[in-house]
């Protein structure tokens, strides 16, 4: 038995803290308050707190957890469970492996693709043993991959049927419900009923439906108003993705409305968001699909060709940024490290270019990687992060890849990685006293375990699931930056996963005991 002893406990269920110890049992908590006697090791929490693991609700990290399962970047800020699978991107279903990497996050050719199913993706996860607990949704990006592909257009019935084939063995063998990414070139021909067709498909297993809507700048209201007719169509429980637009804060508070309107008209509903102030995606991300759909050559071929421009320039894409290019800033990368840190609009300026002639001309340069190439699209204000927050229905989420700063994924970054966690409780609890420290705990815990449907995580309580979190409230902050991402957090000097210490005085103890989720498993 291992005793944490001295500490003030959060138990994650919003109440007031309270003085006390917590023993744990193998991967269970045997007792909250006062703990028995015991000769075990003991772990000193004085002046810290004590809370239960953080769940990310809304992280990406479905490939990099298999090139570097250490998930440090988690670990420290207190993460324990993430759930992948988000915004329609994701390890499974696999038809054509090359294709699936568009819909992968952090695809590292160090891990091949050698699975095809939810089943086998889970299988190599498991092998991989990852440091903290995973689960994950059904991708629709990849459902559409495999079987519509890249086609701009709608599914017809016939691939219909073969996508809820699809997404009912991914359930069967696991995932925890469905997602949607309607913004981007592999999602953006299915319609509101396709959609609908699928998620009500879902809903019949009670999983989740998380929905990256299909806009997020001009007309994100709307759009929020369609995940809402969908999920009240297919009788789904709804979790909007990132909920803030790109457009401005009466947007926002348009968009919050519609939920609540929702939740107040009996829809299961609620909300996430990031804790950057800008969005951040691909480079190629421009491209329309009939574009992504060739293999490297002709894509360049593609896009040095003056009639194929033409044909791409209409293209809507989530780089439009209301055609402000000077929102959108080239991130460090070996390609054009010249135009590194600078926003398109100057780059185009320099060139003598329009704006998407210099962007066709910097993917030409990386036609052989470009997923090395990525922005970030300035979006998003501090008035509007205070907004959603403390709105009862958000929790926050990573939206990013877990990574770590030296071994395989060093060179890689993902803005938000390191530091989203420690952001919000240092922004909404600290700085802003927007809220208490339970209340912030609670958005990091008990909140998306309840949304994801885990009884038996995201709470202290004994029988609970041993996974713990001491930080100290007034150290835990970020240190990563804009442009110097890769920092990790402070103030979390010890976690435990399902009973194993993974960090102890704030290093890393190489043992592993993180799981993969299986829904009914």
């Amino acid at each position: 038995m291992i005793v944490v002893r001295g500490g003030t406990i959060l138990d994650g269920m919003g109440g007031e803290p309270f003085a006390g110890d917590v023993a744990i049992d193998g991967d269970r908590i045997a007792a909250v308050g006062q703990a028995p006697f015991s000769d075990g090791p003991e772990v000193d929490a004085t002046g810290c707190y004590v809370a239960p693991g953080f769940i990310d609700l809304h992280s990406h990290s479905d490939y990099t957890l298999l090139v570097d399962p250490r998930a440090a970047r988690a670990v420290h800020q207190g993460v324990t469970l993430e759930v992948v699978g988000n915004c329609g991107f994701g390890c499974f279903p696999v038809r054509d492996a090359e294709l699936a990497r568009k819909a992968i996050y952090g695809y590292s050719p160090e891990v091949p693709i050698d699975w095809t199913s939810a089943g086998g993706y889970f299988e190599r996860l498991d092998a991989a043993r990852p440091a903290v607990n995973v689960l994950s949704l059904v991708p629709n990006g990849q459902l559409r991959l495999s079987t519509v592909g890249l086609a701009d257009r709608p599914a017809d019935p016939a691939e219909i049927e073969q996508m809820k084939v699809l997404l009912r063995e991914s359930l069967g063998e696991g995932a925890w419900g469905y997602s949607t990414g309607l913004e981007y070139a592999q999602e953006a021909g299915a319609t509101e009923e396709e959609v609908t067709a699928l998620c009500s498909a879902m809903a019949l297993s009670g999983g989740l439906y998380a929905t990256h809507t299909r806009r997020r700048d001009e007309g994100a209201a709307d759009a929020v108003a369609e995940a809402v007719r969908v999920a009240r169509a297919a009788q789904a429980r709804l979790q909007v993705s990132h909920l803030v637009p790109r457009n401005g804060i009466e947007e926002s508070r348009r968009s919050m409305e519609i939920v609540d309107d929702a939740r107040d008209g009996g829809l299961d509903v609620e909300f996430d968001m990031h804790t950057r102030l800008y969005g951040l995606t691909h480079l190629y991300a421009a491209l329309p699909p009939w574009v992504l759909a060739e293999e490297p050559a002709r894509q360049a071929e593609l896009l040095r060709e003056p009639l194929a421009r033409e044909r791409m320039r209409p293209h809507r894409s989530i780089l439009s940024a209301g055609n402000d290019w000077n929102r959108i800033v080239l991130l460090d990368n070996p390609f054009w490290p010249q135009y590194a840190r600078r926003n398109i609009a100057s780059v185009a300026t320099e060139r003598e270019q329009e704006p998407l002639d210099a962007v066709y001309d910097l993917l030409v340069g990386a036609v052989e990687a470009p997923q090395r190439l990525m922005v970030i699209i300035h979006a998003y204000t501090e008035d509007e992060q205070r907004e959603a927050f403390a709105h009862p229905l958000c929790v926050p989420g990573s939206d990013a890849t877990t990574l770590a700063p030296d071994g395989p994924l060093a060179d890689s970054w993902f803005h938000g990685a390191y530091t989203w966690a420690s952001w919000f409780y240092r922004f909404m609890v600290r700085d802003e006293k927007l809220l208490t420290p339970a209340q912030a705990v609670h958005k990091l815990t008990a909140q998306p375990a309840a949304r994801i449907g885990l009884s038996d995580r995201g709470v202290l309580r004994p029988g609970a699931r041993a996974d713990i979190t001491i930080f100290d409230g007034e150290r835990f902050a970020e240190r990563g930056t804009t442009f110097e991402p890769n920092q990790l957090a402070t103030g979390v000097s010890h976690v435990l996963v399902n009973g194993v210490h993974t960090l102890r005085d704030g290093e890393l103890t190489g043992d592993r005991g993180g799981r993969v989720l299986r829904r009914g498993g």
